[in-house]
């Protein structure tokens, strides 16, 4: 907070690189959780369902439910959005849109809990719009997550901090000797503030 200088609200952010091969499938770490506080922003949150499940998600509250229009809409350059669900079945439309979703890390994933059943659409809508993050390795190893605003003042932000470290820690696969090498934490325009890895894991 300290370092706040600019006039809008910065987001935080959590990077921390882990001692993990990402070419190994057995290491690849990814999760997704509903942070205590949220992020501080509602997510626009859209959904691949049909018939009795597409009418559950607008209920829910999805900004936009569809099948081929959706899909087409989309594969047009329309990515207005922070989430993308889809039921099981709706997996061939959506998954044609790999070369769009993809690269935003916006491709259903059922570990990041964005494909579910047609039942559990509710809760999945209702978990993204509060603030569900997905951590997500990268290809250097790394993970990068946001968790919440300069705003929202320490002991929230260390309240979020604390179940995203549940989280990852939670992940660690078995071929990881050293698995959490470094956490640096910052803000949009900040510095990165070196975080003493021990003292984040018993977070």
């Amino acid at each position: 907070k300290e370092f706040n200088t600019t006039k809008f609200d910065q987001t935080v952010e959590i990077h921390m690189r882990l001692g993990v091969d990402p070419n190994q499938a057995d290491q690849i770490i990814r999760g997704s959780l509903v942070l205590p506080h949220g992020i501080g922003r509602t997510q626009r949150v859209v959904v691949f369902a049909k018939g009795e499940a597409a009418e559950a998600a607008k209920a829910a509250g999805a900004d936009e439910v569809g099948q081929e229009d959706l899909a087409k809409k989309i594969k047009d350059g329309w990515t207005d959005f922070d989430v993308c669900i889809a039921t099981p079945d709706m997996m061939g439309k959506a998954g044609r849109l790999g070369r769009v979703l993809g690269p935003r890390g916006l491709m259903p994933n059922p570990k990041a809990g964005t494909v579910v059943q047609a039942d559990d659409l509710p809760r999945a809508i209702e978990e993204a719009k509060a603030g569900r993050v997905e951590y997500r390795l990268d290809k250097t190893a790394n993970i990068h997550v946001p968790i919440g605003k300069v705003s929202f003042g320490p002991e929230k932000l260390q309240d979020n901090f604390a179940a995203l470290m549940n989280a990852v820690v939670k992940s660690r696969p078995a071929a990881a000797k050293i698995y959490i090498q470094r956490v640096t934490l910052a803000s949009t325009m900040g510095p990165g503030i070196k975080v003493d890895v021990n003292q984040a894991q018993s977070l």
